[in-house]
């Protein structure tokens, strides 16, 4: 045994265990309350340049449309199943804004959504003040791709549903009862950075991450 190796394992012997041999960590309990929460979870998403807008339920339309004119945005990608994308319909078709429902397989579009989406919109689980993430669990209605494609992701965020921790979101939640194949968390714009570290935007993904808290 060489010894790098052998001190490894020195270490790992080293650590103490909880009865049963299971490894145990502690996690802060975080108490915040409402606003406390959407707060924290502001800076952090503003800190890596996500934008954080608190809106309404009245107002998230047009708030949107406002963001996507001054981004130059001229088509939104959208889930009409959901009871956002009918709002959608019901509210943005006169914006000067192309809607397109996702409601194709993607090999009979695949061009159009690769090369000429310039913006996407997508409900969300809730999201993680103490890191700043948002959980997304995508499905039939909003697959993944929504998310991934577009220069601009726009998410609809409900303020009740951000949670102190991750922990807490998995223990309401409820996720040991089942999970989907695709569960993401998204913490800022797509980002990368190079052997010189220097970090670049949009390698990988959105460009530009949007976030409309609605209370």
């Amino acid at each position: 045994m060489n010894e790098s190796r052998r001190q490894i394992l020195d270490r790992l012997r080293a650590v103490s265990r909880e009865e049963g041999g299971v490894l145990q960590r502690r996690v802060d309990r975080r108490v915040w309350n409402q606003d406390e929460k959407v707060q924290r979870f502001a800076e952090c998403m503003s800190a890596v340049r996500a934008e954080v807008y608190r809106t309404s339920e009245v107002s998230w339309v047009n708030d949107l449309q406002r963001i996507l004119k001054s981004k130059g945005a001229g088509n939104l990608l959208y889930a009409p199943a959901k009871a956002h994308g009918k709002l959608l319909r019901e509210d943005l078709s006169s914006s000067g804004i192309e809607l397109v429902p996702y409601d194709l397989e993607v090999e009979r579009w695949k061009r159009r959504l690769f090369e000429q989406m310039d913006a996407s919109i997508t409900g969300c689980r809730g999201a993680i003040a103490e890191t700043g993430s948002l959980i997304l669990w995508p499905d039939e209605d909003e697959p993944r791709l929504l998310s991934l494609i577009p220069p601009i992701h726009c998410v609809l965020l409900r303020a009740e549903q951000i949670y102190s921790t991750f922990s807490e979101a998995i223990d309401i939640q409820g996720w040991a009862d089942g999970m989907p194949t695709n569960a993401l968390l998204i913490s800022g714009p797509s980002k990368s950075a190079d052997i010189a570290q220097v970090l670049a935007y949009g390698v990988h993904g959105p460009k530009s991450l949007v976030i409309l808290i609605i209370p």
